[in-house]
């Protein structure tokens, strides 16, 4: 009678074992991919659930985010420039039985072919096309990246150009044409300042030259300016209206003067006639 007791408790153990070793958990945010005597299972979802050992083969899925670092990649872009990039890639899967069923390793596949777009998306771009948009590039990279990996219950979320490296010389160059444009610009501005600085001089003359008294406030103005720091400069004052008579017989003076220069000079006067010494 003890061996058989014995015996159902040994038996009620293994059962014991047996149900709490077939017992699975899935987290909220797994779901599970099972396969009976090798046959597919519907997905499981998440909670406790039977699996038999030995019959039974579970296969967790996870459904969240996966940030996927994309190592650097050597290529040359469309205008002949070598450069070193490296990206990030988001992705989540869908669809748990076809990220089992349809590939092997989504993870290993998705980066795989997340580095071949990039190679292929970066050499179709330009070197300014690559440093200065790269949000179209970063969208059809994910567009690109998200049409391969769809069957397989991946979808791509985003896709983001970390770091672009390029040659030292490459470097220097930019940054002597970024120099010679920014002295373009320079000039061009100080070109717009000077028309139109002679624009409003010219207007102001204009205005000032309407009303004379108005050019001799000005003139007083510009000696109040002069006088207020204390330096050692001496202003003589000088009335246009005193100046103007001089500045208008100034070219009949000037003729005068070339033509006593220029003309004929004194004749030489007449000898002497000296005494005849001879005889």
């Amino acid at each position: 009678m003890s061996a058989w007791l014995v015996a159902g408790v040994v038996v009620a153990l293994l059962v014991l074992g047996v149900l709490v070793a077939s017992v699975r958990v899935l987290k909220e945010y797994e779901r599970g991919v099972a396969f009976r005597l090798g046959r597919l299972r519907p997905a499981l979802t998440p909670g406790p659930r039977l699996l038999f050992p030995g019959l039974d083969k579970l296969i967790r899925v996870d459904l969240r985010v996966v940030t996927l670092t994309i190592p650097p990649q050597e290529v040359i872009t469309k205008d002949n420039v070598p450069a070193r990039v490296n990206a990030v890639v988001l992705f989540q899967v869908t669809d748990p039985v076809c990220s089992v069923m349809a590939v092997e390793n989504h993870a290993v596949a998705t980066s795989q072919i997340a580095q071949t777009t990039l190679r292929s998306v970066v050499g179709r771009a330009d070197l300014d096309t690559l440093l200065a948009h790269r949000a179209d590039l970063n969208e059809d990279l994910a567009r690109t990246i998200d049409a391969q990996t769809t069957p397989w219950g991946v979808q791509v979320n985003v896709v983001e150009i970390k770091d672009v490296e390029i040659p030292e010389a490459m470097q220097r160059a930019m940054a002597r044409e970024a120099e010679a444009e920014r002295e373009r610009r320079a000039k061009v501005i100080n070109a717009h300042g000077e028309l139109q600085a002679s624009e409003e001089l010219r207007q102001a003359a204009e205005t000032l030259s309407r009303n004379p008294a108005s050019l001799q406030l000005r003139y007083l103005q510009t000696l109040l300016e002069l006088g207020a720091d204390q330096n050692s400069t001496v202003v003589f004052p000088l009335p246009i209206d005193i100046v103007g008579p001089f500045i208008d017989k100034l070219p009949h003076l000037v003729d005068r003067f070339h033509a006593n220069s220029n003309g004929t000079s004194r004749p030489p006067a007449e000898s002497t006639p000296q005494p005849d010494r001879s005889g």
